[in-house]
């Protein structure tokens, strides 16, 4: 966590019942993909499919998050890019996808998206309690407390959609949830990629004075 002795020192993730809580998570999150991704496609719901992405998502950033666990901070920061760049990257697919169902005639099956949105906060509310005491980690460790909370918010927002696809007749609703889960997806990338930076800066910086001190 934030600050040791005095110093403002980030966990970096070096922590055995951390790496238990990520293997714990990565396996919730990877059963989610499949199941949502599923539904979604039934349902015809993007705001599921959306949702599915950010499982699939949040499955590889822990894994890399356990991969470079102990590694140079240039090493972790390489992969918090690389993490971040993946979320704008889904983020603009389900804003383009989105834009995209404006034109396509259809409504989602709101008891669908109701059923698989309550089951997919279940795992959500789960994987954030494992997580919450993280957040406030170095970049790698960052993301995955980011990629936790878009679950928790997206699936609020899907069930939020179900209820107003129930209660509309249409599709739009669906539509709003999927857009507005796509700028969550590029507003923490940009944290991300961010944080990345600053603490390559300042890596780099710290370097450049070791060597002139030595």
């Amino acid at each position: 966590m934030a600050g040791c002795c005095g110093n403002d020192v980030k966990f970096d993730g070096m922590s055995n019942e951390y790496k238990r809580r990520l293997w714990i998570v990565i396996a919730l999150n990877a059963t989610m993909f499949v199941v949502e991704m599923t539904a979604g496609h039934y349902a015809k719901s993007k705001a599921l499919q959306a949702d599915a992405l950010d499982f699939l998502g949040d499955a590889q950033t822990y894994g890399i998050s356990l991969a470079v666990i102990g590694a140079s901070i240039r090493a972790r920061t390489n992969a918090a890019l690389a993490k971040g760049i993946s979320l704008f990257l889904m983020g603009a697919w389900v804003f383009g996808s989105t834009v995209y169902r404006v034109f396509y005639v259809g409504v989602p099956e709101a008891e669908i998206m109701g059923i698989i949105g309550a089951l997919a906060l279940a795992t959500n509310l789960a994987s954030v309690f494992l997580l919450v005491s993280y957040k406030d980690g170095d970049a790698n460790v960052r993301s995955v407390w980011l990629c936790s909370r878009n679950d928790a918010i997206g699936n609020v927002a899907v069930m939020i959609a179900a209820l107003g696809v129930w209660g509309t007749a249409t599709g739009w609703p669906d539509l709003i949830v999927a857009a507005i889960m796509a700028s969550l997806f590029l507003s923490s990338a940009f944290q991300i990629i961010r944080q990345a930076l600053e603490e390559r800066r300042e890596e780099i910086a710290h370097e450049h004075e070791t060597a002139q001190t030595s």
